[in-house]
């Protein structure tokens, strides 16, 4: 029986590409504000142009090229630094509240993340989830070697909560990355497909594949309920 059920945030809780849009306005505002810059709504152009083109790492330098700027390493760190410790301009959807709120009327939820803090720490609080998680794993606090597919923030959730691994469902949306780790540990895994999500690839990755999906975050609790 399913007693305790964690939670991805990104692209599971909430649409990742919101965050995107809101760091990129941050880093445009910045920018814009040095000597000789384009205004920030040309910047934000330029670099979401490039962002939807499926430039996901260099999205930076690309644009900054693009818009005929001279920029080198020093003020490439900088447009990371603002993107990643900006404070988000992100809601929650209320049908992720909804499933939460009603979730843990029945079950113990937590949530595991990767990614860079500050910066999930920001999302986390712009959300105003907190209060849903009896524990939150920030695997970046392990040690970047621990970000999934390492099984060491799974490992750590069942050691703090004292909780068997089969008694636990772990819901997110990365089939390259998330589910590895939770299948081979004995989690039940479910994926979520959001229709704005970044991630479309798939993995042939054995142990890859959740064993079951949904569409919506409203289809959770009854399917937990089958379980």
């Amino acid at each position: 029986m399913i007693t305790t059920v964690v939670f991805d945030l990104d692209d599971t809780l909430y649409d990742e590409v919101e965050y995107c849009k809101s760091g990129f306005t941050s880093v445009s505002e910045f920018l814009a504000e040095l000597p000789q810059m384009p205004p920030a709504g040309n910047l934000f152009d330029a670099f979401w142009k490039q962002f939807n083109a499926g430039n996901h790492t260099k999205t930076f330098n690309a644009a900054l090229s693009k818009l005929g700027i001279g920029y080198d390493d020093k003020l490439v760190r900088q447009l990371i630094f603002v993107y990643r410790n900006h404070d988000p301009k992100i809601t929650l959807p209320q049908e992720s509240r909804a499933v939460l709120s009603k979730l843990s009327e029945k079950f113990t939820l937590a949530l595991l993340t990767d990614g860079f803090l500050p910066a999930q720490q920001l999302k986390v609080q712009a959300l105003g989830i907190e209060q849903y998680f009896k524990c939150i794993i920030y695997t970046e606090q392990l040690g970047r070697e621990y970000w999934k597919p390492s099984p060491a923030g799974f490992e750590k959730l069942m050691e703090t909560l004292n909780v068997k691994s089969q008694s636990m469902a772990y819901v997110a949306d990365n089939q390259m990355k998330d589910f590895i780790a939770p299948n081979r540990l004995g989690f039940e895994t479910i994926q979520i497909i959001r229709p704005a999500r970044l991630h479309l690839e798939s993995s042939q990755e054995p142990d890859s594949a959740a064993k079951y999906i949904i569409r919506q975050i409203s289809q959770l609790p009854p399917l937990l309920d089958k379980l």
